[in-house]
């Protein structure tokens, strides 16, 4: 079995469990609390959730995802895997006080790790969370079988911890078909107390 298809083995067989643990649900269009964020959303979505993150999918993860990772720690995983070691300083990491070409650089090394091949991050730029400043970036990606992916990638820091989604869709339709949408989700993002 090669890496990628014990690597998609793998994802799939999380999500069964995570959706066995009656950790899924449906997210109705209009507003949503995730963690300690409020967002508006046009679209329904399934839910699946664990501690500090959720994927949500419209149509199944092939075909859409956003993935939403909450109060990464410093010398954390960006996507919350294994933490920073010794052994291992270059990664993905998240450090606090990171500039956004910082973030930016480690979600794409973070998306490499997990697979994805000519990752590609383009037009950085600010964003704002409901008073708090973040970032927001378009990717490009492919899968492991060359399906072309887009995408959208937001990020905000709070508290000295990272706040991050990335939604993907493949870029021959369904990037399409939700982008504006997606895109008007994350204009709405706002931190809640």
């Amino acid at each position: 079995m090669t890496r990628y298809l014990f690597r998609g083995a793998l994802v799939a067989l999380v999500v069964v469990l995570l959706a066995a643990c009656g950790g899924n649900r449906l997210q109705k269009a209009g507003n949503a609390t995730v963690f300690d964020l409020q967002l508006e959303t046009q679209l329904d979505w399934a839910r699946v959730h664990a501690p500090r993150q959720e994927q949500w999918t419209i149509d199944g993860a092939p075909l859409n995802q956003l993935m939403i990772l909450s109060r990464i720690k410093p010398r954390e995983h960006v996507f919350l895997g294994a933490k920073e070691r010794s052994w291992r300083p270059d990664g993905p990491w998240y450090r606090e006080g990171m500039r956004p070409d910082e973030v930016r650089d480690i979600v794409l090394d973070g998306l490499r790790g997990a697979g994805w091949a000519n990752v590609e991050g383009r037009d950085l730029r600010p964003a704002n969370w409901g008073g708090t400043p973040g970032l927001r970036f378009e990717v490009d990606l492919d899968n492991p079988n060359g399906l072309v992916y887009r995408g959208m990638v937001t990020a905000a820091e709070r508290e000295g911890r990272l706040t991050l989604l990335v939604w993907i869709a493949p870029a021959e339709h369904y990037y399409g078909r939700d982008a504006q949408a997606v895109g008007r989700m994350f204009d709405s993002l706002r931190f809640v107390d």
